[in-house]
């Protein structure tokens, strides 16, 4: 999980604050000596953390602590916000072209993830903002670069617009052209990398933003090169002028340093993110929020917005009334097992719960087998035994796991799950939080089981 080494670090250190009921100068410099130490493991770089722990000692050294916190506190939240303005202080956006298509020209160094990141992020806005995307093989060096993108564009449904190993300049300023006169209004340019950084690199690069004038230039580096990725973003911008970044891996780093140095290196936004390998697995850089994240205080608002890119509202509606008339069936807990399932990774969504609910979620996994023989074993029964699980006595417990060819402890095994998923949900959806509900929803995770829409999360209003 990212940043998971720096959390555990910053909250070792803040540790030693909470319980004072004032906080002197020296227990300040204690603090951020470890704050430096902390951050020079995550792999920042050394300016950079020079920079920021003197900010933070200037503004917390004889701060006057608000009546509603302790001492501790208040020092984590010049620490929260320091942090966030080291990555940028609010989320940048694409650059967006008045008239004509959009053209993204995704630039970077070879295995940073360009192709697949750049499908991912066509795939995105197309998912998210109804736009119609064109992907444009202009790597004609790479073997099956072309392939490549072909496949990613076929499973998001993205045409891909090619002209097999032409030149990069001219394929580039046909797509653009195909894309206006076949009303896509999004182009992404898939141009080639290097395993280091060449002149013959770059006046490739500058050839085709000559030639096309792109919106934006998005550099995409690995996350988990550290400063490598730093040193390639310093070094793309100083050539090229590039606009935003975006990180690939990061779920991959436990250390995040590239995340907390680029934007103080370059001045250059971080603008998305990749999370993981699977197609839906990218998401918009939230400064604050992954700050949040760091220190442990969980991101709600990313969950709250991956839930309503996952969960049906009408269906939410109904569940959450069903709930409250203790009418959830087995029926219901299939259908919140899929949509648990197409919330993604588990570990995630741990990393934006806070506190130890999201450490105690950080191992849970979904079993996607598991999760096959329940879905068998819940359809191999009629519609008032899902009604009504009471029903299922022994030899209807024979019978069904005899029509899913399991056996009757996997039925057994089953209705145990249903009955943990009930209290859970019986306790949520009265606005309580249980003690040990996050070892609860690992193991729900483990034993492929499935989570309702967080009851209420999709609907910002209640949070406000």
């Amino acid at each position: 999980m990212a940043f998971e080494g720096l959390s555990e670090k910053l909250n070792a250190a803040f540790k030693r604050l909470r319980g004072k009921g004032r906080v002197t100068e020296a227990d300040v410099r204690e603090a951020m000596k470890e704050v430096r130490l902390a951050l020079l493991d995550a792999d920042v770089s050394y300016a950079v953390v020079k920079d920021f722990t003197a900010k933070v000692t200037e503004r917390a050294v004889g701060v006057d602590v608000l009546e509603s916190l302790t001492p501790a506190q208040q020092i984590i939240k010049i620490v929260n916000e320091e942090l966030t303005a080291l990555m940028g202080g609010t989320g940048a956006k694409l650059n967006f072209a008045n008239k004509g298509p959009t053209v993204v020209m995704l630039v970077g160094l070879q295995g940073a993830g360009k192709t697949t990141n750049g499908a991912k992020l066509a795939g995105m806005f197309k998912r998210m903002s109804g736009r119609r995307p064109l992907l444009v093989a202009c790597d004609v060096y790479r073997p099956a670069a072309i392939t490549q993108l072909q496949v990613v564009g076929q499973q998001l449904g993205i045409p891909v617009f090619e002209m097999g190993q032409a030149d990069p300049v001219k394929i580039a300023k046909a797509a653009v052209s195909h894309a206006r006169d076949h009303g896509y209004d999004m182009v992404f340019l898939d141009t080639a990398g290097r395993l280091h950084i060449d002149q013959q690199l770059m006046n490739e690069l500058k050839n085709i933003k000559r030639a096309v004038e792109p919106n934006e230039i998005l550099l995409v580096v690995d996350a988990m090169t550290g400063q490598d990725a730093v040193n390639a973003a310093t070094a793309f911008d100083e050539a090229l002028g590039i606009d935003g970044v975006m990180l690939t891996k990061l779920d991959g780093d436990a250390r995040g340093g590239a995340a907390l140095s680029i934007r103080a290196a370059t001045g250059k936004p971080i603008k998305f993110a990749g999370t993981g390998e699977k197609l839906d697995m990218i998401e918009l850089f939230h400064p604050d929020r992954m700050a949040s994240r760091i220190l442990g205080m969980g991101d709600m608002l990313s969950l709250i917005e991956k839930a309503e890119q996952s969960f049906d509202e009408k269906k939410a509606a109904e569940m959450e009334q069903k709930l409250r008339k203790n009418r959830f069936t087995l029926s219901d807990y299939l259908d919140q097992m899929k949509q648990l399932r197409n919330m993604g990774d588990l570990n995630q969504i741990a990393g934006m719960m806070p506190g130890q609910l999201g450490k105690q979620m950080a191992n849970a996994e979904i079993d996607e087998k598991l999760l096959r023989r329940q879905e068998a074993i819940i359809l191999s029964m009629t519609p008032k035994e899902r009604e009504n699980p009471a029903l299922l006595n022994a030899s209807r417990k024979k019978r069904v796991a005899a029509g899913c060819g399991l056996d009757v402890s996997d039925v057994n095994r089953l209705l145990k799950q249903y009955e943990l998923m009930m209290q859970l949900t019986k306790q949520l959806s009265k606005g309580k939080m249980p003690f040990g509900m996050g070892k609860n929803m690992a193991n729900l995770g483990k034993l492929g089981g499935g989570m309702s829409k967080m009851h209420g999360f999709g609907r910002k209003k209640r949070l406000k």
